[in-house]
């Protein structure tokens, strides 16, 4: 069938998780930080994939924002670096990321094509607006799915149900973009065309599902769409 509907992830697909970290290093008097920050990064992100599951499979939720602190401070604790300014220093930064460079002229491109475009993402409504209206991305894009109206947390099968629900789109008819590995898998198992951006050159999941195609990053989307 003929794709109509173009759902992205937001964290990581979309928006640059590692910028907060890095922005802040940059910053005096945080030169500790500065010495870490790529490490501080990366477990912040994975400490915050983590909870997700694990708060999944407890059926204890929080929302995504409660969890992003809750990695943070597992993070900075684990790297002793805790400190209430920058903790809220980081977090002020992770609610404005910034969008990779080639995103703007991407969904532009896929909306002067006709196409639906949404984000379809863990994150709260809030943060989501938030990152969105920092990229001034808002005009391109037709919704931002949270999972947070499930309670639960992507990859379950609930949140990916979102999407049909709010397109009317069969999921063959929808291309599912994510540049995390375990989405990718949940998403294609559901049914979705999966685009898999594989921006570190990751093996593919050994779990049910595999993306259709495999992208260094988003520049090639529109040319899949024959735009």
């Amino acid at each position: 069938m003929t794709i109509t509907t173009c759902i992205f992830d937001a964290y990581g697909t979309l928006f640059d998780v590692t910028s907060a970290a890095r922005i802040a290093a940059a910053e005096p008097g945080n030169e500790a930080l500065a010495e870490c920050w790529p490490r501080i990064a990366q477990d912040w992100r994975l400490r915050q994939v983590q909870y997700t599951w694990l708060r999944t499979i407890m059926q204890d939720h929080a929302d995504f924002w409660h969890i992003t602190q809750d990695a943070l401070d597992w993070t900075l604790e684990a790297h002793g670096l805790a400190g209430s300014v920058l903790r809220e220093r980081l977090l002020s930064l992770y609610r404005k990321l910034d969008a990779y460079p080639e995103v703007p002229q991407m969904l532009a491109a896929l909306k002067s094509a006709g196409l639906n475009t949404a984000i379809l993402s863990n994150g709260s409504p809030d943060m989501l607006e938030a990152a969105v209206g920092s990229a001034g991305i808002g005009n391109v894009l037709d919704d931002i799915l949270s999972a947070e109206a499930c309670r639960i947390f992507k990859p379950a099968r609930a949140i990916y149900d979102l999407v049909p629900a709010r397109f009317g789109a069969a999921p063959d008819e929808v291309l599912f973009v994510t540049s995390n590995g375990w989405d990718a898998a949940g998403a294609a198992a559901y049914g979705f065309v999966v685009a898999w951006v594989n921006r570190d050159g990751d093996p593919v999941e050994r779990l049910p599902g595999r993306p259709v195609h495999v992208l260094a990053d988003l520049t090639e989307i529109p040319a899949l769409m024959g735009v």
